[in-house]
């Protein structure tokens, strides 16, 4: 997620980078620098924490230059620290780097580099990239990034400069966003539109396995092969407050869209020849045949991501599973012992009810892990059996939408590792499982192209005042989160509830002022009885005059003579199911939360991590 920028031409480049990073700090705020060359000098500058860090050290230690490139960081390999923040040098400070995206296959280059006589400085995946361009680099620094390129497995977007050819910028992209602005004798590059906004308004989106060389002269775009690309650039209208949103009115808005990206970047380099690879883990395979109980802590939408969780465990490891919310577990003398596996879930790694959940945990012997978005966040540090890093990027908006889904992606990986290592699935069950996971994000792009009609269903539904919200099996959990979206940005009451417990009590509340939303999917195997059993819940709901809107699956044709509005999804394996059913969810809540004119990135009352009791 993290923010690149790059500048060639005339003026002071330092000030014109750092003016790029405060406008990309929403993308990264861990660590930040740049580098500048400086006559037959390539000077370096990097901090700790936020740009204001950066300036300061630039303000004591200046530089000057009229080229560079500049990075503020969101960690996904080594925690935030001086060694690892970006611009990234090759053995002789010769060259530089910036960086976004992962590398999947870095541990093997590292250990090749290393056995050349590569000696590195950070615990970095982006530095075997600059050691990399420094073994080819002879004279064309071009071609030596082009070498580079054809041994690296992953993500990125990247610029790159280097004394021995310092009259330009090298910017490459694969499966990373990267543009490349157009000015008058000056040239930028940068990972997203408000970084350049205040100097040019023509850019050059580039494509994946894109190249650009960029002199004061001009730019020249080619394929990765060489091939020259000719490209029109592209006129920006936006203002400077909606570019940071990148068009989307809201950040909740953005977040929704970049789920895609989201649980790609956590499902990636951890599928190793159809094997879940979770490398940040100590649990030794002995370890994992010792479990005989796992409890899940959480709080708010983390909590529900741990309760479709505990359906994930049980179903691929069975071992018996618990989901608690964190303030309740930390009070009720949990009966734990070194057998027992506690996962903590949280966005941001700091929250307190959670994080003392686990040490009472570790008090009791338990073996802890977290699933967690934020590098060398409290909770890491407190997981004395590894992390799995989510690498959801950060969120802005309040009301987590990508985090949620990427923590649900770790816990799928997570019970397929866990399930493979104690034998209860197979080597053909394991691909399959993980087949229908590389799916994912194309299919939740694919939910996302009908958002206009989910807008148009949310118009008639911004003047009630209560909603019910219905799921079964491994979808209750998103009914709560559904509801918990609605609640949270658009101050509407709404009660998420399993629905075999409707007639328990909320269906004396049914009537047309109490709209009921059903999530009535089927998985790819069979309907199944849950499914036929939602439907008659439905139909008790259109008993009592209830207007249903359901999320359902593609090409059901049942759903459509028993609900009002329907919101499909594609079919997939029943433990991936919620990933795609919340999509609708959050789409529904946050375009009611729109019409109804609800500060929807920062809903009065709360705060994005809940670090006091």
């Amino acid at each position: 997620m993290c923010g690149i920028v790059g500048y060639i031409g005339t003026k002071d480049a330092v000030s014109i980078l750092i003016d790029g990073l405060r406008k990309l700090e929403y993308r990264g705020y861990d660590s930040a620098g740049v580098a500048a060359i400086t006559g037959s000098n390539l000077e370096l500058r990097r901090s700790v924490g936020k740009i204001i860090n950066l300036e300061e050290v630039i303000r004591n230690n200046p530089i000057q230059g009229n080229i560079g490139i500049a990075h503020t960081r969101w960690a996904t390999h080594g925690r935030p620290c001086e060694e690892n923040a970006h611009p990234h040098c090759d053995c002789h400070n010769q060259l530089v780097i910036v960086h976004n995206g992962i590398i999947e296959n870095y541990a093997q280059l590292k250990e090749d580099l290393i056995s050349k006589g590569h000696q590195f400085r950070s615990q970095t995946d982006t530095e075997v990239i600059a050691h990399l361009i420094e073994e080819y680099l002879k004279e064309d620094l071009e071609e030596a990034v082009r070498k580079a390129l054809t041994k690296i497995e992953g993500a990125y977007a990247l610029g790159v400069i280097s004394l021995k050819q310092s009259d330009r910028i090298i910017a490459a992209r694969l499966a990373s966003p990267l543009i490349v602005g157009m000015g008058d004798g000056e040239f930028f590059i940068a990972s997203d539109v408000p970084a350049i906004l205040s100097y040019t308004r023509q850019v050059i989106f580039l494509e994946d396995k894109e190249m650009a060389v960029l002199t004061r002269e001009g730019v020249e775009i080619t394929t990765l092969k060489g091939t020259s690309i000719q490209k029109t650039p592209t006129y920006i209208e936006w203002d400077p407050i909606m570019a940071e949103k990148g068009g989307y009115r809201h950040f909740m808005l953005k977040e929704i869209h970049e789920q895609p990206r989201s649980i790609e970047d956590t499902i990636r380099g951890r599928i190793v020849e159809n094997e879940v690879c979770l490398d940040e883990l100590n649990l030794s395979k002995e370890d994992i045949a010792n479990i005989d109980k796992i409890f899940i802590v959480a709080c708010g939408t983390a909590y529900y991501s741990g309760v479709v969780g505990r359906f994930m465990l049980e179903g691929l490891t069975r071992i018996p599973t618990e989901t608690d919310i964190a303030s309740e577990f930390r009070y009720r003398n949990p009966i734990l012992t070194d057998k027992t596996l506690l996962i903590a879930i949280s966005q941001s790694g700091e929250t307190a009810d959670t994080l003392a959940g686990i040490k009472e945990g570790k008090e009791k012997g338990a073996k802890v892990i977290s699933i967690c978005n934020v590098i060398g966040s409290s909770l890491t540090r407190e997981s004395n059996e590894g992390i799995v890093y989510t690498r959801a990027g950060i969120e802005i908006g309040v009301a987590s939408t990508k985090a949620f889904t990427s923590q649900l992606t770790a816990l799928y990986l997570l019970a397929v590792y866990l399930g493979r290592q104690k034998g209860v699935i197979d080597e053909h069950k394991t691909k399959e499982l993980l087949d229908q996971l590389r799916l994912i994000p194309r299919e939740v792009e694919n939910i996302l192209t009908d958002e206009e009609k989910i807008k148009e269903i949310s118009h008639q539904f911004q003047h009630y005042h209560n909603f019910l919200y219905l799921g079964r099996g491994i979808n209750f959990p998103i009914a709560l989160e559904g509801a918990l979206k609605l609640k949270e940005i658009s101050y509407i009451h709404a009660e998420g509830y399993p629905a075999g417990e409707m007639k328990h009590g909320p269906i004396a509340l049914i009537d047309e002022d109490m709209p009921v939303v059903a999530i009535a999917t089927q998985c790819m195997a069979t309907q199944g009885t849950v499914y036929d059993k939602i439907l008659s819940n439905i139909e008790e709901a259109k008993a009592r005059d209830g207007i249903i809107i359901a999320v359902a699956s593609s090409g059901d044709t049942q759903i459509t003579k028993k609900a009002d509005y329907c919101f499909y999804i594609p079919k997939t394996t029943e433990f991936l199911t919620p990933i795609l059913s919340v999509i609708p969810l959050q789409l529904l809540a946050y375009h009611i939360a729109n019409y109804r004119g609800c500060d929807v990135d920062q809903p009065r009352n709360l705060a994005k991590s809940v670090t006091v009791e």
